[in-house]
Parts: C-alpha cells; structure tokens; sequence
C-alpha cells in the first residue's frame, strides 16, 4: 500500500489493522519535494503483485504526478491496481468516516442521512427484544448490584444524567452509580482510565458494561435505541460541537445502548478521540443495515465478557 500525502494521520491501532491486510505500508510525501523525486518514490514501490495507492492529498498535487497517476492504469492490469482517495479508503478498510480537522471539504458527508420509516420500523423491533433480554438481566444483577454499591459506597443505587438525544432534544438517562458521591455542579470532567472518583466494584461493572443495563427504561420510552451513537452528557455537546465538524450529524439518529464507535474505540475522552468515534458513528449512519446491527451486538458481548468496557 502507498499512501501519498499526510492529510489523515493514521493511528498505531490503525497502523495495526492495515498491517495485517497489506504487507507494506509506505508513506510518500510530495509537499515541496521535486515531482520527479516523488514519482520515482512510487515507482520503486510498485511491484508485480495487487497495488493500492491512497491519494492522501489535502495540498495541491502537481500536474505531473497527476499525469503520471493517471498513466498508471494503462500501464498496469486493472485487477492489480486500485487507486482511491482516502475517504474511501477508510471507510472500505476501517469502516470509518473521515471528517478533517477543520470545516473544509465535507461534500463527500452530504449522503449521510437520518434513517427512513423502514429501518426506524426494523430497529423499533430490535428495540423491543432487547429490552426484554435486558429486563431479564437486570431483573438477576439488580440486587447483587444494589449490595455490592451499598457496602463501597453508600447511596443511591441509580446515576442520572441529561444527555442529548435524537435532534438535540435532552433527557435523563439511568445507570448504575459508578463512582462515589459528588458535586456533579463543580466537578464536570468525564471519567478516565484511572479515576479517583470510581469505586472498585464501579470500575468492574464498567468494564463489562453491566452499569448500562438500567438504560432499558430509556429504551422503552425511547429516548434511545439499542444500538446508535452514544448518547453524550449535554455539558460537553456544545464544546464539541464547535470544535469538532459534523459532531450535530450523530444526533439525526437516537442514541444506543451500545453502538459502532463503542464496540471498534474504546479509548479515552480527549478531543481527538471523540472525533475518531464520530468516524465511526457517521459510518454506522451511512452503512446501516441488519447485518451492521447483528455484528454490533454480537462484538458488545464480546467486549462484555473482555471487560474491555470503560
């Protein structure tokens, strides 16, 4: 694989990923450096096997590479060259969306579009069967639970939270208390790796993700889905929002449960990381379909049973 351009940084997971399906990865940078150094670069990665160039391109490309590019296809069998621009890529490899660092260039997100009557219908269904597995469920956990919270930290049982939903309309979402009693006015960070705040038997249920199951009764009242973006706290919506573009376009859809960017990200809070979960939530958006739905659950259990939950 060659990758021309530096416009999408890769991550190391990422990096990971790719590795395993492509046994070179090279990166070429033609800012500032003579059009012929940078053809010569590429030429001397192209081999006799499958070729996948990824124009990775945010600055202007000089009309020799382009030209040079183009003759590639003449040159080379059609079924062993692939040439793609890296949205595309990421979304054919990493089942991602990319969006950029600032509001430039977004047309290629214009078909990203709020579910039609049919798939709202389809997951209606979905929604109901879960929430009777997970009634079920919470049916078994809750007084196990309720003992566990009361001998580590006592309190209430249940966290409450506003959270923003389905266009921008806030809600109270229901959860088991993860972390000791606080003033949630004054201390407004979100939870990380290695907080404090969080008790012991609170991380355990974290991590396997048992402290979400209380959200069946917002899956009843349907203020989310089983499966969807993550329904985030309103005190750092607007932050996002201005910071992040296309953050709004995750809340065309109901918030889930669990979701796309829970079960493929699971790393921290920081800025960069939220935007790397809108990728994949905006990918859950486009490329909805039951078998997206049915692999989203069956990875959720699979996290569920890693703890590899936060």
């Amino acid at each position: 694989m060659i990758v021309l351009g530096q416009k999408y940084v890769f991550t190391s997971l990422e990096t990971k990923q790719l590795s395993k399906k492509f046994s070179t990865i090279v990166d070429v940078v033609y800012k500032d450096k003579n059009p012929d150094d940078v053809i010569t670069q590429i030429e001397n990665n192209l081999n006799g096997s499958f070729v996948t160039i990824v124009l990775n391109t945010k600055v202007k490309v000089d009309d020799k590479i382009i030209k040079y590019l183009t003759n590639l296809k003449f040159r080379i069998n059609n079924s062993k060259l692939k040439i793609m621009s890296i949205e595309h890529f990421l979304e054919e490899y990493l089942y991602k969306c990319y969006i950029p660092q600032d509001n430039d260039d977004l047309h290629y997100l214009d078909d990203i579009q709020k579910f039609n009557i049919y798939v709202r219908l389809q997951k209606r269904v979905i929604d109901i069967l879960g929430a009777v597995v997970l009634f079920v469920v919470l049916f078994f956990v809750k007084f196990k639970v309720k003992a566990n919270i009361k001998s580590q930290s006592p309190g209430y049982l249940y966290f409450h939270q506003t959270r923003v939903g389905l266009n921008n309309k806030k809600f109270t979402i229901i959860k088991f208390r993860t972390m000791h009693i606080h003033d949630t006015h004054s201390d407004i960070r979100t939870a990380t790796k290695d907080d404090e705040r969080v008790f012991e038997f609170g991380l355990k249920i974290r991590k396997n993700r048992v402290d979400e199951i209380p959200q069946v009764f917002n899956l009843i009242k349907g203020d989310i889905s089983l499966i969807g973006p993550r329904a985030e706290w309103d005190k750092l919506v607007d932050e996002y929002e201005n910071n992040i573009p296309y953050y709004n376009h995750r809340h065309i859809v109901k918030p889930g449960i669990t979701g796309w960017a829970q079960v493929m990200f699971t790393e921290g809070r920081s800025k960069d990381d939220t935007r790397q979960k809108l990728m994949y939530d905006l990918y859950y958006i486009k490329h909805w379909s039951l078998k997206l739905e049915f692999k989203i659950i069956f990875k959720t259990i699979t996290v569920m049973f890693s703890k590899k939950g936060i």
